[in-house]
């Protein structure tokens, strides 16, 4: 299939679609973000192009996972780098909107209903900004026989970048698709784009979920 920086090629039998913290905290209006000063419109837009890939990757039986970042109730899993960054009111763990800030269980840390799971797919709940530090993401991959990630979701600088960095050193092809991954800034958006791209692709891939969904609806995955 057509991206940069050159074709991406792809066994639908070994490719997972990977969708990077959609949650209520981070994208929806009221949420932890947008108190944070964000303009969560630019997540917004992600949601429509995500839903239709998401929808043809169940169609054709592609494997699907989704993240959550988060961390357990007594905050055990939550570095003090991590824990004490940002105003007093806003940490991790105090109240916020949507319940406590990045806590699982809370209403703000599950994914919006517009992309919710369902039985049966993948959900990886990770303590930091990478799919796979602190979590069997690398196992359940391999267990899978999964290759190559078609990655989605927020934001495209922090989680999305670091787990495309991640998965690159772990020997996986990754796709990211433009317009299925969101930033708050988008000159952030932009850039981030074409770092990954950059340099004959140096750690993965870049194409509009278009040319995705073109590519996968003429393939079917192998029950």
């Amino acid at each position: 299939m057509p991206a940069d920086p050159y074709p991406f090629e792809f066994d639908p039998a070994g490719t997972a679609l990977l969708i990077i913290d959609m949650q209520r905290d981070f994208v929806e209006p009221g949420g932890f973000g947008e108190t944070l000063g964000n303009d969560v419109s630019w997540l917004q837009a992600v949601v429509p192009p995500l839903q239709r890939v998401l929808a043809t990757a169940r169609e054709v039986g592609l494997t699907v996972i989704h993240t959550r970042e988060g961390h357990v109730p007594d905050l055990s899993d939550c570095p003090p780098a991590k824990l004490n960054r940002g105003e007093p009111s806003l940490r991790i763990g105090e109240p916020g909107p949507k319940g406590r800030i990045l806590v699982r269980g809370e209403y703000g840390h599950d994914i919006i209903d517009e992309l919710a799971p369902l039985p049966g797919e993948l959900v990886v709940d990770k303590p930091g900004k990478g799919s796979f530090h602190g979590t069997s993401l690398g196992a359940e991959l391999a267990e899978l026989g999964v290759t190559s990630l078609v990655v989605t979701g927020v934001t495209t600088e922090v989680c999305v970048h670091t787990t495309v960095r991640e998965a690159n050193d772990r020997g996986y092809e990754c796709l990211v698709l433009s317009d299925c991954v969101g930033s708050y800034f988008p000159e952030f958006q932009r850039v981030g784009l074409e770092m990954i791209s950059a340099q004959g692709g140096i750690f993965g891939w870049v194409a509009p979920s278009s040319a995705f969904l073109a590519a996968l609806t003429l393939q079917e995955v192998p029950s």
